[in-house]
């Protein structure tokens, strides 16, 4: 009698319908995403529970939770999906005048502003099958990128954890500078370090990290409160106007708004050193065409931005 090979009794799709139940503990909504009935969806996931000898899916109360054995297969399968779907796509030609795709990039509300969406206006006639879903920046970003939920992720150079393992290029450099409104009644011409230090000042939250602001007060010894925290850097420079406040933002940031708002760009009264804008993509997906398609475009919309 020959051995009973658990391959045997799987298939491709069965892979796939396990990715997609246990990512979304829901039968419909998994038959949904990959476009069957619920009864086939049903089916498969019988055929999967005998495969692995585990139910995989449990009920508790009225949602389904993933057992342990489940939360263990999630890793491995998921990487041999993208395996096997890397492979495939790297052999075949990408025309973005003609081919669908969707991308997943991850990069704050800044870079979306100032570098992404001039690609989003182009796409239209350039690419008009690619979709671009962008995602703000979270302080799990890398790992998303590691486990492929996202397909580029955009931050600044310096804040990328070393060892990652990722490819990445940098795409543009960029100056920190201060911002205040028009007719700010205490600063003229010049930023003194006393305004720098008693103004009110006005700050992204970064979460549990630092942005590189504040990482380039903190090398120069620089304690700065803040007063009031924002959770975007596009919403800074509109709460300027008509008040005391200061922000340090990024001088395209800026740049962009001085034509819409009474603000205008003061230098800090120190030196600060510039930044770097990073874009950082998974190995699996180098020989994507269509992925490569993405990251030359980017490149070049960074470029531009010059």
């Amino acid at each position: 009698m020959e051995p009973d090979h658990v391959l045997g009794r799987l298939d491709l799709n069965l892979l796939v319908a396990f990715d997609v139940l246990v990512e979304e503990c829901n039968v419909t909504r998994a038959a949904e995403r990959l476009s069957v009935g619920q009864p086939a969806m049903s089916a498969s996931l019988a055929r999967l529970r005998r495969a692995f000898g585990d139910p995989l899916l449990v009920r508790e109360g009225r949602v389904l939770r993933p057992t342990s054995v489940a939360l263990e297969l999630v890793a491995p399968i998921r990487a041999a999906l993208e395996i096997i779907e890397s492979t495939v796509r790297a052999t075949r030609a990408f025309d973005p005048r003609i081919d669908q795709r969707t991308f997943t990039v991850m990069a704050s509300d800044y870079v979306l502003l100032t570098l992404l969406g001039p690609i989003l206006a182009e796409l239209e006639t350039e690419a008009p099958n690619v979709r671009l879903n962008v995602r703000p920046t979270t302080p799990d970003a890398v790992e998303c990128l590691t486990r492929s939920e996202t397909d580029l992720l955009v931050m600044p150079e310096e804040l990328t954890p070393a060892g990652l393992g990722a490819r990445s290029v940098s795409l543009f450099t960029e100056r920190l500078v201060v911002a205040i409104a028009q007719d700010h009644p205490d600063v003229g011409e010049r930023l003194t370090m006393e305004q720098f230090l008693t103004l009110p000042y006005l700050a992204y939250d970064a979460g549990p990290g630092l942005t590189v602001g504040e990482r380039r007060l903190g090398d120069l010894g620089i304690d700065r409160p803040v007063d009031v925290y924002t959770q975007s850097f596009v919403v800074q420079p509109l709460m300027l106007p008509g008040t005391r406040f200061m922000a340090l933002l990024h001088e395209r940031l800026v740049l962009r708004f001085v034509q819409y708002l009474p603000i205008r760009i003061v230098e800090p009264p120190f030196e600060l050193a510039p930044m770097t804008e990073a874009m950082l993509w998974s190995p699996r997906t180098d020989a994507d065409p269509a992925h490569r398609w993405l990251r030359q475009r980017v490149r070049r919309a960074a470029d531009e931005t010059r």
